[in-house]
């Protein structure tokens, strides 16, 4: 059984000031490369890494053993990055989908593993930080369709996570599970 982890890094990044597929940490370590490093680290394969605005530039911050798709209509919004990513993991054998933003830079496996851990094909599970929705998301590959389907503009899985009862597992012990979408 094979959970396919997929990098969400397409966006602009407006309120962040520039695309966040660029960003690093202080250390100068790249945004992308952590997020795929934390995905490998919790046994996803393949890895997806969905890049749109700046996606030359970002191609080279992602490391080589992951796949890089283009969400084509990136500009409309999250729900093109999501069914890109989608769409690639639907090319693998893999069970479910990892989803993770590329803005959780300090997103530990740990939280990865204890949300895909015994995937399966009709699992629907998002992470919580004392009970507030956040990252990462599994999809269950039964699921994929019908969520691309229904995506429409910058909005992602939460509102079809919540409308077909999505466990929601506590990870709180595990990191404070807070995005980034600001510079400081």
């Amino acid at each position: 059984m094979t959970v396919c982890g997929i990098v969400l890094a397409a966006g602009a990044g407006t309120r962040f000031g520039g695309p966040k597929a660029l960003a690093r940490t202080p250390a100068g370590a790249p945004w992308v490369a952590r997020a795929v490093g934390a995905l490998r680290a919790a046994g996803c394969d393949p890895i997806v890494v969905v890049l749109g605005a700046a996606a030359d530039e970002a191609r080279r911050l992602v490391p080589p053993d992951a796949v890089v798709v283009s969400a084509a209509a990136w500009e409309q919004g999250l729900s093109a990055s999501v069914r890109a990513g989608l769409d690639a993991a639907a090319a693998s054998s893999a069970v479910a989908a990892l989803l993770v933003p590329v803005d959780v830079p300090e997103l530990p496996a740990s939280a990865c593993r204890r949300i895909m851990r015994d995937a399966e094909a009709h699992a629907l599970r998002q992470a919580v930080y004392r009970g507030r929705p956040g990252h990462p998301v599994l999809i269950g590959r039964a699921h994929w369709s019908q969520l691309a389907d229904e995506l429409t503009g910058d909005a992602g899985a939460g509102a079809f996570l919540r409308a077909h009862g999505a466990a929601r597992i506590e990870c709180a012990d595990l990191w404070h599970g807070r995005d980034r979408d600001t510079p400081a």
